[in-house]
């Protein structure tokens, strides 16, 4: 049960609690009205100003479209306008570039061809649009006057800035691949930049707007033109340096260059070695000298007419690359295969007529049996197939004819140089056996020397030789052949040779009366052989068909020899033991045996006396064999000579010694050693 104090109090502070919510209430009731007032007070103001907004939408709308359709008439306006100036443009085209089109494009090629440009718009808007205008025919007039001045300027440029390529730069260019160092190649600069730059802008403009190809063909005369005048002006310096010892390079090459280039010439007719005589082989054919006339050698024409033909068609091959550059620049791509063949022609077909010419030469020559005349191909024909590979190179993409030029030429040449290889073999074997031609003194026969110095030519062109003799044996040029089965042929070819030239000395020697001057004869060819193969490479090549060839001959000039020395049997065979008289020492001679003595020595003085008198007269140049010959003669005859001296030197056979034992052996020596010998 709660007490009354505590009940009385509680009640207390539930009476406050209670006022103070109703004071709570009444503020609150307070506030709502205050805020539904303003709220209907703010309702007011919104549904106002909404009216009023209203108001003004009716009232900007109507303007707002007014204004737009407004701004779409000036712009109407404004693009007849801008049309219409466009328009007008193309009537003033004609008066605005009349003076500059009539004037020309040098000097100012841009400004030029953006004139063109306008009178082509021209063109074009008076064709579609007004084609009865007689603006039109103003400006088409002014544009075919224009494209006829860009055509000439074309032809001008060109014109003017081609020049042959001097002869010292082609050389230089020439020598480059070779000598000098990558980082220092040298480039060949056909114009001057800002030149071709005018060049390529023209040529693009006639080919996109002009629709005119027949620049291209302006292109290729002049170009092809400056080309055959480059290789001509070669061919020029090869002939005003054919009596120089070298050709002219420039500082920059020749400091770089060990030695001076030149293809390898073809050798000099030789003395033959140990003759004192001028026993020298022939080379060129009669026409060259009337050609060039007595003044220069024939040896030193030919070979500058080769170097100069070979340099040229290195410079072809090089000249020929350059331009193809140069025409990549200039001539569109669809039409460059075409307008470089026809730009090579003229050049191309002066090398191919010259080598047939040489080729005929050739020809001719054999037909002379002139032999020798056909090693002016092989250097030729080995450049030729050296050159073959960028050849191809450069005329990818031309006519078929234009690439079958060099096959047929390299064709030509090695069929030309088979059939001379062939009938060279047979002149040796057929050689006629003329007295004379015969050397009176037994030396080397011209046919021999000639032979020997052939096959040494060989021997710089293997590879030329043996595809010309391959050529024969398989009936193709094209082939290509193992370096054995070259090298056999080659062999085979050479052994044929020597073989055809030893039956025809064979037969030369029975030409002399006296079968020992023949055997001096062969002996002198077979040594000369012998020393010639062993001092080349022949001696190898012939040694692949035929074993120890150096036995052989040795064996040949062996029994030569002792054919030889059967000569003075008419000298040691009446002192021969068994020919010689026999008598009794101290008992008186008979008149039969004082005779035989005395025939004895009277055959010995004769025989010896005639022997030295002709032997004199022969010739051995080569010393070793010289001395062997007189050491073996010496030995066979005065050791018999002693032993009959010795026997009946003291014998009384005659009261007219003097008459009979004429010589001492000494003597005897000293007549020997003088064989051979002219001078003597």
């Amino acid at each position: 049960m709660i007490p009354p104090e505590d009940a009385s109090a509680r009640k207390r502070d539930i009476e406050d609690k209670l006022r103070q919510e109703q004071e709570t209430l009444s503020f609150i009731r307070e506030s709502l009205e205050k805020s539904d007032q303003l709220t209907k007070n703010m309702v007011s103001i919104l549904s106002s100003f909404e009216s009023r907004l209203m108001q003004l939408e009716n009232s900007i709308i109507p303007v707002h479209k007014q204004t737009e359709n407004l701004q779409r008439l000036q712009d109407n306006v404004d693009k007849t306008l801008s049309c219409l100036d466009h328009v007008i443009s193309y009537y003033h085209v004609a008066k605005d570039t009349e003076k500059i089109i009539k004037e020309g494009p040098a000097g100012r090629l841009e400004e030029y061809l953006n004139c063109m440009a306008r009178i082509q718009k021209a063109v074009e808007y008076f064709q579609d649009n007004n084609p009865d205008s007689p603006e039109l025919n103003r400006v088409k007039f002014l544009f075919e006057k224009g494209k006829e001045s860009l055509e000439s300027e074309f032809r001008n440029l060109l014109t003017r800035n081609s020049k042959a390529v001097p002869s010292v730069v082609i050389l230089d260019l020439i020598a480059g691949d070779d000598e000098i160092e990558a980082a220092d190649e040298m480039t060949m600069e056909h114009l001057p930049e800002n030149i071709l730059q005018d060049l390529i802008c023209i040529s693009m403009w006639l080919v996109e707007y002009g629709r005119n190809l027949d620049f291209m063909n302006v292109y290729y005369q002049i170009r092809s033109n400056q080309l055959d005048r480059s290789i001509k002006g070669l061919k020029e310096h090869f002939r005003k340096s054919s009596l120089s010892s070298a050709v002219l390079y420039s500082p920059a090459i020749q400091n770089k260059r060990k030695d001076t280039p030149s293809k390898k010439a073809i050798k000099r007719p030789v003395y033959i070695p140990g003759h004192d005589h001028d026993l020298r082989v022939k080379h060129l054919s009669d026409t060259l000298n009337e050609k060039h006339g007595p003044t220069v050698g024939k040896e030193d024409v030919l070979d500058s007419e080769i170097d100069s033909y070979i340099h040229c068609i290195s410079a072809f091959v090089k000249l020929a690359q350059s331009e193809y550059q140069l025409l990549t620049e200039i001539i569109p791509e669809h039409h460059q295969k075409r307008t470089f063949d026809s730009l090579i022609q003229e050049a191309l077909d002066g090398l191919m007529v010259e080598g047939e010419s040489i080729v005929s030469t050739a020809r001719r020559a054999i037909m002379r049996h002139d032999y020798s005349a056909v090693l002016t191909i092989f250097p030729i024909l080995k450049h030729l197939k050296q050159m073959k590979q960028e050849f191809d190179q450069v005329l990818q993409g031309t006519a078929a004819s234009t690439k079958n030029k060099l096959p047929i030429l390299i064709t030509s040449m090695e069929t030309t140089g088979a059939k001379a290889l062939e009938e060279f073999a047979d002149s040796i074997k057929n050689d006629p056996d003329k007295e004379y031609n015969m050397p009176k003194d037994g030396t080397v026969h011209e046919l021999t020397s000639n032979a020997i110095l052939f096959l040494q030519q060989l021997l710089d062109f293997q590879e030329t030789a043996s595809a010309m003799l391959a050529s024969q044996e398989t009936g193709s040029s094209t082939s290509t052949y193992s370096s054995e089965f070259s090298r056999r042929l080659l062999s085979n070819y050479i052994c044929k040779i020597l073989g055809n030239l030893q039956l025809n000395l064979h037969s030369k020697a029975k030409v002399y009366e006296d079968t020992a001057l023949g055997a001096v004869f062969l002996l002198n060819n077979f040594n000369y052989i012998l020393k010639s193969l062993e001092k080349s490479e022949l001696i190898q090549l012939v040694a692949v068909t035929q074993k120890y060839p150096d036995k052989a001959y040795k064996g040949h000039i062996e029994e030569q020899l002792q054919t030889y020395q059967r000569s003075w049997l008419k000298v040691t065979m009446p002192i021969t033991e068994g020919n010689l008289p026999a008598f009794q020492p101290g008992t008186k001679l008979k008149d039969k045996e004082r005779q035989a003595i005395k025939d004895r020595f009277k055959a010995f003085n004769d025989g010896l006396e005639e022997l030295c008198k002709i032997q004199k007269s022969w010739a051995i140049p080569d010393k070793e064999q010289r001395d062997k010959i007189r050491r073996a003669q010496k030995e066979n005859v005065t050791v018999a000579y002693r032993v009959f001296w010795q026997r009946y030197s003291n014998v009384p056979f005659t009261k007219n010694i003097d008459k009979y034992i004429k010589y001492r052996v000494e003597q005897v020596e000293e007549m020997i050693e003088k064989l051979f010998d002219t001078s003597a």
